[in-house]
């Protein structure tokens, strides 16, 4: 599994239960799929940069999930087909390894 951030624009035009119901039904298709949702933030309406299906302002909401890229894309298929969301992307996220945060003091003592 590898973790994903999912970005979706949502009809700013139902109400805040409405959109919760909706983020709801949208998690559950997430978890359906076989994916792991980790985090959901919801931002709230935001003005667009430009018109969006005659629509000037968004509900932005971000999934955090773990999933398989077949069920990235398949989930994004789905996406497609609902009215309610007005875009979305899909990005994964690398893993960043560890790294070293300070040199220990025998290679400091070597490099003089």
């Amino acid at each position: 599994m590898h973790p994903y951030e999912i970005l979706l624009i949502v009809d700013p035009r139902p109400s805040e239960e409405e959109v919760s119901q909706l983020l709801t039904r949208l998690q559950d298709n997430l978890t359906e799929l076989g994916a792991t949702v980790q985090q959901v933030e919801n931002w709230g309406k935001r003005r667009l940069a430009y018109e969006i299906k005659k629509q000037r302002e968004g509900t932005y909401v971000v999934f955090e999930v773990l999933a398989e890229p077949a069920t990235v894309k398949e989930y994004e298929r789905q996406l497609k087909l609902n009215e309610n969301v007005l875009r979305f992307l899909s990005t994964r996220v690398p893993i960043r390894k560890k790294t070293r945060s300070a040199q220990t003091p025998e290679a400091l003592g070597e490099v003089g």
